[in-house]
């Protein structure tokens, strides 16, 4: 009989969920707004010291109004790390706009500041804005990219969906640019089953962003409108189940951080395994715990994972290597091909132990040998 699942990363409830469900139920606020939501509003603010937040039914609807309060459009260019979720960058062609992408570098495995000068300097047209994702949690090299984008005067939007808690010399990710993102999808660090967050500290930014995500309707006693808007904003239910977590994070990115820990212990004198790395003067969240293989194949290694109940997954292909990109423009070095080609993610949910770790240790190593 096969030992029960260990899954990549599962949701991780504080106990305190239902109690909050329950206010919410007693309240009546069911349909989107609400008492929770703006309890979990509060929350982010006091996390990232940001006064502005919005609660919205996914990261991609955040980034989404992101690019549309920045007046992105049809033809304009948008900047945008290659190595990611398809969730970063397909708002930028709901705006008709065209993505550029930029490899990522080998200390970091985030975007490549020297690439993206040389993106900014060559792109057929001057860049409107920057999504920079921090991947896997893993802060991207922030101050570098910052002063490059302030110099050609092109705003940043962060895209911190992984990275909720990781700070970059003691500032929250999300925080450094015009805009930040956060995801409460299903197998992030926190969840509400679904859900995101769009922060700035630019009000005005943020209620522009508000009124688009209510369907851009006008103050008025009746339904007016003279633009057009989306159904974004998050239910009160699953706010409520966001309170309660948000009261757990720091808990959580402690465990993440120790599974990480017990993985390097056991794994690091292999000549061949690589560790995601951490900018020395960064605090990433370890999401999940990555790496890669120089001379075994990932894929026998996940299939054999897989043949024990254990799910592991491959790196992100990089956007530049998918057949919907095959024509867009990338400036690339390898790097983030290389990551997909040689790394797997491994099992990181917070509820797992230090014989859950073993476990996948042991049964990584036979499949080295």
């Amino acid at each position: 009989m096969k030992q029960q699942r260990l899954f990549l990363s599962p949701p991780h409830m504080s106990g305190r969920e239902q109690t909050y469900i329950a206010e919410a139920f007693e309240s009546n606020y069911i349909a989107p707004l609400g008492p929770m939501v703006e309890r979990f509003e509060q929350s982010i603010r006091d996390l990232t010291s940001t006064p502005h937040a919005l609660a919205l039914s996914s990261a991609t609807a955040a980034l989404h109004l992101a690019l549309r309060v920045l007046g992105v459009g049809t033809g304009d260019i948008v900047l945008t790390s290659s190595f990611t979720f398809i969730g970063g960058i397909a708002p930028i062609l709901y705006q008709n706009a065209t993505p550029v992408f930029i490899d990522s570098d080998s200390v970091s495995w985030n975007l490549d500041p020297s690439l993206l000068e040389k993106a900014i300097i060559e792109s057929p047209l001057k860049p409107k804005a920057l999504i920079l994702a921090h991947l896997y949690g893993q802060c991207a090299d922030l101050e570098k990219i910052i002063a490059l984008c302030a110099h050609y005067d092109i705003p940043i939007i962060e895209d911190a969906a992984e990275s909720l808690g990781a700070t970059y010399k003691n500032q929250q990710t999300g925080t450094f640019g015009t805009f930040g993102v956060y995801s409460f999808n299903g197998n992030k660090i926190l969840t509400t089953s679904g859900g995101g967050m769009l922060i700035s500290k630019n009000k005005a930014l943020i209620d522009k962003a508000r009124f688009y995500s209510t369907q851009a309707r006008d103050d008025a006693p009746h339904y007016e409108h003279t633009d057009y808007g989306y159904n974004y904003r998050m239910s009160n239910i699953l706010a409520a189940i966001g309170v309660a977590q948000m009261e757990v994070l720091q808990e959580r990115i402690t465990a993440r951080r120790q599974i990480f820990e017990w993985y390097r212990e056991v794994l690091d004198d292999i000549g061949e395994i690589t560790f995601m790395p951490e900018l020395s003067h960064s605090k990433g969240n370890r999401w999940l715990t990555t790496l890669t293989f120089e001379h075994s194949d990932p894929t026998r290694i996940r299939l054999a994972l897989e043949e024990e109940n254990i799910e592991s997954r491959p790196l992100w292909k990089p956007m530049h290597m998918q057949p919907l990109f095959q024509e867009a423009l990338c400036f690339q070095n390898g790097t983030s091909k290389s990551l997909f080609e040689k790394g797997l993610c491994l099992p990181s949910g917070t509820q797992m132990t230090r014989n859950d770790v073993d476990r996948v240790c042991s049964i990584l190593k036979k499949g080295l040998r």
